[in-house]
């Protein structure tokens, strides 16, 4: 019976010793290596704690136990957000085809520089009267402008006294008043000396034409446009993460400012060297109206083409004109285009602001809303829906006009997210393939 007992004892103890080898086994079976993830950013997994590359919040312990295995059809919808994008938001397929595009632009009218006229000492001396008080200030032909002294010519004057009072040879006497004529005295302020037989030692200068003078110290600071975004009109390049699509983020085209009528520099007891110009006089009956525009954008714009132009204030009736010269312009950091138009017999005055329409015609490219393309500074993006996720592509663009945009690269057929900015990670940046 004892034996017995024993026996049946050996056999349990037997059994329980092979239960416990097997849960041991099935225990080391299961054990797997702590990893760590991140909470906002799964796709980030390390062996090891740390910090997320992305966020920067602190990697946790992935959940251990039966995970189920991901089916392969959804292993591709778990790519990161700066690479594709999940959504049901609304496309829209490029507009191909010829299209006739306004261009607006603003400007404003200056005065024809071809057209100046330059007033200068020919005589060394020394102002005594000055006759202009503000720039731009208008004046007609023959009006007193100063007064200079000057000691060789007070010397030609005398000598111009004295061969008339003592020889009588008449070629000297023309020779010594044309040298007060190359000197810039004219034949009544001559006969004039000669009738007194005193010297003028305040000679006049007069005004040569008429129109609006300025001095030299306002046409040798440097002129800057300040820029700023353009209204409604065309524009060119990218639109920055910060503006998210909905407006360029670098500016377009200059914001034109109206000259202010300064007070001149010139002053009484200022010396003067001879040559020197002091003032530019510019005419009223020749004007001109300049628009600025983007550098890109100059090349839309030919020599000839027509404009309808109007003022920004007062008249709202489009005006006819043609462009006559398109001039690139470098100015400090600013870069920028001039497109030119000569105004003839125009009710339009100096430092008016105006608004002018350019037509355009393309016939090539493809055209997307402002809303469905993301500037990335140098670059554009749009969002191109394959399959159930969009995919940024880059894209070359061009003109931007009437809300739309001109993308230079074949996209026929694509079907594009109409607003991109929806699809950007505030947290993250585009990764597009440099090609398609």
């Amino acid at each position: 019976m004892n034996r017995n007992c024993i026996g049946n004892m050996w056999l349990v103890l037997v059994f329980v010793v092979a239960a416990l080898g097997c849960d041991s086994g099935s225990e080391t079976a299961h054990e797997h290596p702590t990893r760590y993830t991140c909470p906002m950013h799964p796709q980030i997994v390390r062996d090891e704690p740390g910090s997320c590359p992305i966020c920067g919040m602190d990697l946790v312990p992935m959940a251990t136990g039966d995970d189920v295995p991901i089916d392969s059809i959804l292993r591709p919808l778990l790519k990161a957000t700066n690479k594709q994008v999940i959504s049901d938001i609304p496309t829209v397929r490029p507009q191909t085809g010829t299209r006739i595009v306004t261009l607006s632009v603003q400007g404003k009218v200056a005065y024809d520089t071809r057209q100046q006229v330059s007033v200068s000492s020919r005589v060394a001396g020394r102002i005594e009267r000055v006759g202009i008080r503000y720039n731009f200030q208008p004046v007609r032909k023959g009006q007193l402008l100063m007064e200079i002294y000057s000691p060789e010519l007070a010397a030609a004057q005398r000598e111009l006294i004295y061969i008339h009072q003592q020889d009588n040879n008449p070629a000297l006497r023309q020779g010594v008043r044309q040298k007060l004529r190359l000197l810039g005295m004219t034949d009544a302020q001559i006969d004039k000396v000669i009738q007194s037989g005193k010297p003028l030692y305040r000679v006049p200068v007069y005004s040569p034409a008429g129109g609006y003078i300025v001095d030299q110290s306002v046409l040798a600071s440097p002129a800057t446009e300040p820029f700023a975004p353009a209204s409604g009109g065309a524009a060119l390049g990218g639109m920055g993460m910060n503006g998210m699509g909905s407006a360029p983020s670098a500016p377009s085209t200059p914001a034109p400012q109206v000259s202010k009528n300064t007070a001149v520099l010139i002053r009484e007891g200022q010396y003067v060297n001879a040559g020197e110009a002091v003032f530019t006089i510019y005419k009223a009956s020749s004007l001109v109206a300049d628009f600025y525009l983007d550098p890109a954008l100059a090349q839309e714009v030919k020599r000839g083409q027509k404009v309808l132009y109007t003022p920004l204030t007062g008249a709202t009736d489009l005006q006819p004109g043609f462009i006559g010269l398109v001039e690139p312009v470098q100015r400090g950091s600013d870069n920028f285009a001039i497109a030119r138009m000569y105004l003839r017999q125009t009710t339009l005055y100096p430092g008016q602001l105006l608004r002018a329409e350019i037509p355009g015609v393309k016939e090539t490219g493809a055209w997307l809303p402002q809303s469905a393309v993301v500037g990335l500074g140098a670059s554009s993006v749009i969002f191109k829906k394959e399959g159930a996720v969009f995919k940024p592509k880059h894209v070359q663009t061009g003109l931007r006009a009437e809300g739309l945009v001109h993308v230079l690269d074949d996209i026929t057929g694509w079907q594009v997210a109409k607003s991109a900015s929806y699809l950007v990670d505030s947290e993250s940046f585009i990764r597009a393939p440099a090609d398609f």
